[in-house]
């Protein structure tokens, strides 16, 4: 089997699907691997390192993907230069795998249909013990968690830890991390180390423990029904829910110097839960970092991939924050694709069982049909 990695083509992206000790890996397997001319670069992974881990290095994207069986990409096709699509340089009747977001990507999708392409999306896969080894979002999250911080530290305009000094006492930063998922687990750990005082709100009672063992101090609401939507995610909450949970943030908000968002439903769409009203009651200086932003935003006033400063507060939405940390990002992401492969990499052929739990939840195209539920529902519209 043909595996591809072609250069990736959206605005600002530097990851790349395979890193050399994965290529090495999977041409032991069995494969054949051919990566586009410096589709590593942005990432620091020069062609030369390709070549010695057993990768043929292609001129261009078309030659990379000619006869691919499988084309490995970090984020789903785009539109290029020209008029031209992605997907037109899909052999057809091969297979993707990238972190497609299907329901924000639907042209994509219809072009894949059209075109026959077998579509895996690495953020609908299902979050069971087989597969967290191939679970994109959890290795993307840890690190927009990490660098969410980091750049809330950069842009608060004091310390986040206590000092003592001959001129005085300076007090720790107080940070609020709302949801505690991968990322906000991740960012309650980093504004810890970086000396913050940390709490931290999740719909979901039962993470309690959670935030605790990484450093914060857990604040929550008395929910009338469960949250929970399983494997790790959040559903919407009722009307009498979503009160109660607005009149807690709005208490916390206004006590801290940084609050970091990190909700999403079911992994895709980002609830609002920052209003202006919220908003006026926080303190000048203060900032926001809303990770929230690739499913729209947590707050209302946040622009996606832009930073807002709204009554004396800043708002960042930052987006594709594990693209600037391209190394590690690159090096997790294609770990959990090689896994995904070589999971169902089965005497010399890669086996498709859409019986499978894994495949059956992830698989989005499939011989000119959407399979995917919720991307189906979407298409159909209203």
């Amino acid at each position: 089997m043909k595996v591809a990695v072609p250069k990736e083509t959206a605005s600002g992206e530097r990851r790349v699907a395979l890193v050399p000790e994965c290529v090495k890996r999977m041409v032991g397997a069995g494969m054949t691997v051919s990566v586009q001319a410096g589709a590593g670069e942005a990432s620091s992974f020069a062609d030369e390192s390709y070549r010695e881990a057993g990768a043929a290095i292609a001129a261009d994207a078309s030659s990379a993907l000619k006869d691919a069986e499988l084309v490995l990409k970090v984020q789903g096709p785009t539109e290029l230069r020209g008029g031209k699509h992605e997907v037109d340089l899909l052999p057809a009747g091969s297979k993707l795998l990238c972190s497609l977001f299907p329901t924000r990507n639907l042209d994509a999708v219809r072009r894949l249909v059209e075109r026959g392409i077998t579509s895996f999306s690495t953020d609908a896969i299902p979050r069971i013990t087989r597969a967290q080894s191939m679970d994109t979002l959890s290795s993307m999250a840890n690190i927009a968690g990490y660098k969410g911080v980091l750049l809330a530290a950069e842009t608060l305009p004091r310390y986040f830890p206590m000092f003592m000094t001959a001129a005085g006492t300076t007090f720790a930063a107080k940070v609020f991390v709302i949801g505690a998922g991968v990322a906000g687990l991740q960012a309650i750990a980093t504004a810890k180390r970086l000396g913050a005082t940390v709490t931290a709100t999740d719909v979901r009672p039962e993470v309690k423990e959670q935030i605790e063992s990484v450093g914060g101090k857990y604040v929550g609401i008395e929910l009338g029904q469960s949250a929970a939507a399983g494997g790790g995610y959040a559903r919407e909450l009722s009307a009498d829910d979503k009160a109660r949970q607005a009149q807690l943030l709005a208490e916390q908000c206004a006590q801290v110097d940084v609050v970091v968002t990190t909700a999403l439903i079911g992994g895709v769409t980002a609830p609002k839960l920052i209003s202006e009203e919220i908003l006026k009651t926080m303190k000048m200086g203060s900032v926001i970092v809303d990770l929230g932003a690739e499913g729209g935003g947590n707050c209302t006033l946040s622009k996606p991939g832009e930073t807002v400063v709204w009554n004396g507060v800043t708002i960042l939405a930052p987006l594709n924050l594990p693209s600037t940390v391209a190394v590690h990002a690159s090096t997790l992401f294609a770990r959990n694709l090689m896994n995904f492969v070589m999971a169902f990499w089965k005497d010399k052929a890669f086996k498709l069982d859409l019986d499978d739990e894994i495949l059956k939840g992830c698989t989005i195209t499939h011989e000119g049909k959407v399979l995917h539920a919720p991307t189906h529902k979407a298409m159909a519209g209203p």
